[in-house]
């Protein structure tokens, strides 16, 4: 099948382009984009489409990367195309606003191509991303996380501003669309920073890339079928999750929801974990948050039995909080961080608290498993606390006993000593008994009655344990 064929019979399958849309051309003036802009060019008139081509110089490069401005202004005006183009100064944004160099260049160039299909009611934006481009977008998505949505890759079309985004060439590859402009007798211009390997996809594409391709030259195409059909399944289970959410979740006020834990136990996992994200997409704007396979896991195991009460803290002072068969989640105050209701820990059970952190009380001579960094084993005998030991944020007057002291110290010293941050010291976790005699802080020291030595006649252990991942 030609090149242009292939492009036709992919525009058709996937509904791209419908007769009279009016499309803008993101155009770099590199091989990729000017192949686009070369093949509809040509196609106009038989898709019966207004074309124009939208420019954004970075000013990354100097005067290399203002003659690729003049270059796609000048090729835009001789095959009289209608061309947008600006320069954005994006070194000086680097030193004003700090971040990462590829994604402030995403951000400024996709609101400039915004601002264009606004103004001149542009209905789609056309981007040439390539079959190369879908396999070493999931490779860099299974290497960094191994999420469903970063391997799903790069659609085909999605909303964008006013309208849509198209990428009619994900079914082709760069070595097609390189012999279809020479062929044609095409021009284009080489960002000599492609040849770098500064950047993660240039590293994947110079050196991972080709040696998958030396087992398979067809890799590139499997990778995106593999896309296209885990964003075909994704998205029917995410239209599922999203029929049964308001069934399991119910809102209760601005930033407060209850999960009600039997009726989500009844849904599959795939199903269940496309309902809490959807539950953190409506507490959180953040990707980072929405997607932590961590954070999704730990919500999970909240939900996992009806059987007493316990609390996850989330990211951004959300809390989750469980109380037998339900979990409500919320934001709390500055205050409400002061006033966290006091929790019994579980007994032969891990409780999930806050940053990942997990406790466990159960029998010394148990082997438990921590299932992640293990931050303290503390022994004790139970005739010398009582009985049930909880966790709470500190409490005027509280005092610890420790090591090597006759009186308790009291708390406020000692997070001064430690040199804790003021704001942290109220809500910092406090493991007590019921007689509020303080048994540990976490994180910093332990009662004098606990040891990390088992003594003869310890018969209880307590476990502080962090999971593996700090994307809580």
């Amino acid at each position: 099948m030609s090149f242009e064929l292939k492009i036709q019979k992919y525009i058709y399958e996937q509904q791209l382009v419908e007769k009279g849309d009016r499309l803008l051309i993101a155009c770099s003036g590199g091989m990729d984009s000017m192949g686009l802009v070369h093949f509809f060019k040509k196609f106009q008139h038989i898709f019966e489409i207004r074309l124009f081509v939208a420019h954004v110089d970075h000013m990354l490069r100097g005067e290399t990367s203002l003659e690729d401005r003049r270059f796609v202004e000048q090729y835009c005006h001789h095959h009289n195309i209608p061309v947008f183009s600006t320069s954005i100064p994006i070194p000086q944004l680097l030193r004003e606003e700090g971040g990462n160099s590829q994604a402030l260049c995403r951000r400024e160039r996709y609101a400039y191509f915004e601002e264009m299909m606004e103004k001149y009611d542009i209905d789609k934006l056309v981007t040439a991303h390539h079959a190369d481009d879908q396999l070493e977008s999931i490779l860099m998505a299974l290497t960094k996380a191994g999420t469903i949505s970063g391997m799903k890759g790069i659609y085909a079309k999605r909303k964008f501003s006013n309208g849509t985004i198209i990428r009619p060439f994900l079914t082709v590859t760069k070595v097609e669309i390189r012999e279809y402009l020479e062929e044609n007798e095409g021009s284009f211009r080489e960002d000599a920073s492609n040849l770098k390997d500064d950047y993660t996809r240039n590293r994947f594409r110079h050196h991972v890339v080709p040696l998958l391709k030396s087992e398979n030259r067809n890799i590139s195409s499997h990778a995106v079928q593999f896309a296209e059909q885990l964003q075909q399944d994704d998205d029917l289970l995410k239209t599922m999750a999203l029929e049964r959410f308001p069934h399991i979740v119910i809102k209760n006020g601005k930033q407060s929801y209850t999960l009600k834990i039997p009726l989500f136990q009844k849904e599959p996992v795939a199903l269940q974990r496309r309902i809490i994200l959807i539950l953190l997409n409506y507490l959180y704007n953040s990707y980072k948050f929405i997607q932590s396979h961590t954070l999704i896991s730990s919500i999970l195991n909240l939900c996992g039995t009806i059987h007493g009460s316990a609390s996850l803290h989330l990211p951004e002072k959300f809390i989750a909080k469980r109380n037998y068969d339900e979990v409500k989640f919320e934001k709390l105050t500055d205050s409400g961080y002061e006033n966290l209701p006091q929790q019994t820990l579980l007994v032969e059970e891990w409780t999930q608290l806050q940053n990942g952190i997990r406790l466990y009380i159960g029998e010394a001579s148990n082997v438990v498993h921590t299932f992640g960094q293990e931050l303290g084993k503390y022994y004790f005998n139970s005739n010398m606390v009582t009985m049930p030991i909880s966790i709470r944020t500190r409490a005027s007057g509280d005092r610890i006993l420790l090591k090597g002291m006759e009186n308790p110290k009291r708390l406020s010293r000692l997070f001064i000593d430690e040199k804790v941050p003021l704001d942290e010291r109220e809500r910092w976790p406090i493991v007590v008994d019921a007689k509020d005699q303080v048994l540990a802080v976490i994180g910093l020291r332990v009662n004098k009655s606990l040891s990390t030595i088992k003594q003869a006649n310890d018969d209880k252990v307590l476990i502080i344990a962090r999971e593996n991942s700090n994307d809580l």
